[in-house]
């Protein structure tokens, strides 16, 4: 018998249309999801935590609360990255081990923990805090083809979890890249060398995971992974439903209702249709790039929407093509979060700004400097020498271990600017300080649902007209404004503004680092811009004056929006 986790209350809706299914459309199917017999929901973690405050309005700890009250007879799941937890950087281990204090007494029953890098260093602290707490801690291995990983690696590091106390083995296939034969001789490899359960999870983006199933099922993996039908396939997972028949009457038959299964279809059918303005094609669709770029479902999805904010979905082929080759300047990392956005949004700027580490972001800085761990594979070492400080090595030791506590000194902060009601809240502001500050203080909307009438405007947007002009008809044909205007508009206000510095990139301004007055030189950092989830420095193009400051901390600023005037 095979057993099933069902991921669309996180995963699905995730790697579909960008993580923004609301808690209300959650709460009235939860009590049936609850009969079907999962082994588990996945409902928290990965990107949720971030969505829910930077779009959403809704407190995640809320969210978490609701569905526990609701699901009484499935544990609930969530996706932890390790010392990154559901954020973008490492968090010294005071706030790890806070915060998976809560997800457990808010209803967490099942950590899936990983890192990107699969540097166990990265796993340890927060696998012993969940063991401690009396959890069941899944040790993830994320799955990636590349020159340097190789099936004995992969089984050599489920040794290593197991060895610290994990309960079970998942392995992550975070882009849909795990054929089905090398499946079933890592499962065997795994079945034979390590005595916990292993728990497979992957992603449709490619095609070849349902097939990747039944090789896996039969080499004996015990629990999958999958969507309800209306959010799978394409960037999600295998559809339960076809999975249930698939297996039925089988040694493997997972014993599921597939009547009450079809009802919680119809349900999603429903959301999935009041969801469908976010939903883009490219996401939905097969796509068999992937077998070279290698982008899991999550970041595929996520890459349309920022390129679409950037204005610029023109340049997805480039960057899918520039994708490969930043990660084999980063020594292959796994492409999964945070490593995935790290490297995509360093292969969007090297195409926006049409040359390549013109701009580095600070986290591919940290990357280099080994903030996030261990690489697979050496960094390409001209990068390294543009990214570091002349004489600058990177970091050996675990990355957590040179920070410092930082608990105290956040709840002391929130505290003073009034933002806490609880002390989730304190975890919250840790995690995002600029975005939970709004949020906290209750200055956020959540994003517009658009009406009927106006999501098929959104859709289906005409680029071809007739105009009639003096009784003369004339064929008109409209081009969108994408990347190379936004970069010609950039152009034109710096020759109409002298000294004036434009905004790269769509984002908000989270450090200004100079002064009106201040005397800069070229390359000088003068504001960090958060942009597609990073943190990217803005330098100055002359040695100069700082004359004028137009923007200030906290605004969101549009490409080619003027910054500051340095003469």
């Amino acid at each position: 018998m095979v057993k099933i986790t069902d991921v669309t209350l996180r995963d699905g809706h995730q790697s579909l249309m960008a993580t923004r299914l609301r808690t209300e459309d959650m709460i009235p199917i939860l009590e049936k999801m609850d009969e079907v017999g999962f082994y588990s929901l996945e409902v928290w973690g990965g990107a949720t935590f971030d969505a829910c405050i930077r779009y959403l309005n809704e407190d995640p700890w809320e969210r978490l609360r609701i569905i526990r009250k609701r699901v009484q007879n499935t544990p609930l799941k969530m996706l932890l990255r390790g010392q990154n937890l559901v954020g973008y950087r490492h968090y010294p281990d005071d706030i790890v081990e806070k915060f998976i204090e809560k997800a457990y007494e808010n209803g967490i029953e099942i950590f899936r923990i990983f890192d990107a890098l699969n540097d166990i260093r990265n796993m340890e602290f927060s696998i012993k805090v969940a063991k401690r707490l009396g959890a069941h801690v899944q040790g993830d291995i994320c799955y990636t083809v590349s020159p340097v990983h190789t099936i004995d690696q992969f089984v050599e590091l489920a040794k290593k979890l197991e060895e610290l106390g994990c309960d079970s083995i998942g392995i992550k296939d975070m882009a849909g890249l795990l054929l089905p034969y090398d499946a079933k001789e890592l499962i065997k490899r795994l079945k034979e060398e390590v005595s916990l359960p292993i728990h497979l999870h992957s992603h449709c983006t490619s095609g070849i995971a349902p097939f990747t199933f039944m090789t896996a099922i039969e080499a004996g993996v015990d629990v999958v992974d999958c969507a309800i039908s209306p959010l799978a396939m394409g960037a999600s997972h295998p559809p339960v439903e076809s999975v249930v028949a698939a297996l039925k009457g089988t040694p493997y038959d997972t014993k599921l209702d597939l009547e009450l299964l079809n009802e919680i279809r119809e349900y999603f059918d429903k959301v999935r249709e009041k969801y469908k303005y976010l939903i883009d094609p490219i996401a939905e669709r097969i796509d068999t790039r992937i077998l070279v770029y290698q982008i899991p479902g999550g970041m595929l999805s996520n890459l349309v929407s920022q390129l679409k904010e950037q204005g610029a979905l023109d340049k997805l082929q480039e960057v899918l093509e520039e994708i490969p080759r930043v990660r084999a300047d980063l020594g292959y990392p796994p492409l999964v979060t945070p490593t995935s956005q790290i490297v995509g949004t360093q292969a969007v700027m090297n195409v926006l700004t049409g040359e390549r580490y013109k701009i580095i972001t600070n986290e591919v800085i940290n990357y280099i400097k080994g903030l996030y761990g261990r690489p697979p594979a050496p960094i390409s070492k001209e990068l390294m020498k543009r990214a570091l400080e002349e004489g600058e090595k990177p970091i050996t030791c675990r990355p957590a271990d040179l920070l410092e506590p930082e608990y105290e000194k956040f709840k002391k902060e929130a505290e003073e600017k009034g933002i806490v009601s609880k002390e989730e809240d304190i975890l919250t502001y840790a995690l995002y300080p600029h975005v939970a500050l709004k949020f906290l203080r209750g200055e956020l909307k959540p994003e517009p649902i658009p009406e009927e009438k106006e999501v098929s405007k959104f859709l289906e947007i005409p680029t071809e007209y007739i105009i009639e002009v003096n009784g003369e008809a004339y064929e008109v044909k409209i081009k969108p404004r994408y990347g190379t205007e936004m970069n010609k508009r950039r152009e034109e206000i710096t020759v109409e503004t002298e000294g004036a510095v434009t905004s790269p990139l769509r984002g908000m301004i989270t450090k200004i680092k100079v002064k009106e007055g201040d005397t800069v030189k070229k390359g000088d950092v003068i504001l960090i811009l958060e942009a597609m989830k990073m943190e990217n420095p803005v330098e100055s193009p002359v040695d100069g004056k700082v004359e004028k400051i137009l923007v200030h901390e906290g605004q969101t600023v549009n490409v080619g929006d003027i910054l500051m005037i340095i003469k």
